[in-house]
């Protein structure tokens, strides 16, 4: 399940040929997969542990602020 409100951007790499998933509030998180499935579900890991790991250190935990330039006003 996600507890999180970050935007997730999902993309083909044809160098790699694998579907990216990057979360550009938290630099650097991403992940990829064969699918575009896999992907979003590696990423959600991801997600986890960069959380877990802020936390843990004492590091701030960003506020979700992208959005997508189809929400821009």
């Amino acid at each position: 399940m996600m507890d999180h409100h970050y935007h997730i951007n999902i993309f083909w790499s044809k160098e790699d040929k694998v579907w990216i998933a990057d979360v550009p509030d938290l630099k650097p998180c991403s992940a990829h997969g064969d699918t575009p499935a896999e992907a979003i579900a590696e990423v959600q890991v991801a997600i986890g542990l960069w959380l877990d790991f802020a936390r843990e250190h004492g590091h701030s935990i960003p506020e979700a602020r992208y959005r997508p330039a189809i929400y821009a006003a």
